[in-house]
């Protein structure tokens, strides 16, 4: 697949994305915050919820941007840990994995999360009125003024991304900040990561960037480091946001398999239509054959 836009004509744009690695994320939400001083959203503390210290929960309509916390307790060598704990800090010493998401009986693992601009959009295909459009960058934005509140894409989107309003019944997510890369800025978030965890920039630079650390990563003994939605072979063409994960995704309540729900309706549309045409002629040639 081309790494350029082609429906803009003279007008198109490379595309672009983010590369999340979350073996640097340090969970201190500047994402979220730069997200909704950025687009003016409105707050979303939910609480926390007995399980985490993330009370932003997960993605919604007012969080375009949620930092995942997931701990985890570890299991100690008869040595009381020493050999793994020496082990993790040679680790971070080689390759920048940060030795606060392993210690003290714990594992933590944190990841901004955020809308995957996916290649093959089931929220864009279901929608009705057009809101949903692709940019001149290959992203995915919602116009809001255009949205009427059907919700289509809410149970279309694979990822659960898409949410609406209470107050209004639209449709609202992340936009890549839009509006800045029109101005050739980066994204609120990745130019307010103080790690360069959120990484933007355009799509296949990022891609070689995301490969080059997943080999330094498995080769320093990170065995379950894997990345996610980087493919374009995978359930929905890959994303222009994808990430770099240290464990399985559904540890981070993320689906292991993905898939864009509208895919195979052109099949499935054929298939119905010639057990239709099939049911017919059954039909007509069981009445007209019993007039004989």
């Amino acid at each position: 697949m081309s790494l350029t836009v082609r429906t803009y004509g003279g007008d198109q744009k490379p595309r672009m994305g983010f590369f999340t690695d979350t073996s640097l994320c340090i969970g201190c939400k500047a994402c979220e915050v730069a997200c909704k001083q950025w687009n003016q959203i409105p707050e979303s503390i939910q609480g926390f919820t007995g399980h985490s210290y993330d009370n932003t929960v997960d993605l919604g309509a007012n969080t375009w941007r949620h930092v995942a916390f997931v701990e985890q307790r570890k299991e100690l060598t008869p040595d009381g840990g020493l050999v793994e704990q020496a082990a993790l800090e040679q680790l971070a010493s080689e390759t920048g994995v940060q030795t606060y998401q392993e210690g003290d009986g714990m594992r933590w693992l944190m990841a901004s999360d955020v809308c995957k601009h996916c290649t093959h959009a089931a929220c864009l295909d279901v929608c009705p009125t057009g809101a949903l459009f692709r940019t001149e960058f290959d992203t995915v934005v919602v116009q809001e003024d255009i949205c009427n509140g059907c919700g289509y894409c809410v149970t279309a989107c694979p990822f659960g991304v898409l949410d609406q309003r209470e107050d209004d019944g639209r449709v609202w997510k992340c936009t890549l900040c839009y509006d800045r890369l029109k101005d050739d800025k980066e994204p609120a978030c990745a130019q307010a990561c103080p790690t360069n965890s959120i990484q933007f920039g355009e799509l296949g630079d990022l891609r070689e960037r995301a490969e080059e650390r997943l080999e330094r990563l498995t080769a320093a003994g990170a065995e379950k480091a894997q990345l996610y939605l980087s493919d374009d072979d995978d359930g929905i063409g890959g994303a222009h946001a994808f990430f770099l994960l240290l464990d399985e995704p559904e540890v981070y309540g993320l689906p292991p398999d993905p898939v864009d729900a509208t895919r195979d309706l052109k099949t499935t549309w054929s298939s119905a239509a010639l057990a239709a045409a099939g049911l017919g002629a059954v039909l007509a040639a069981a009445v007209f054959g019993g007039r004989r």
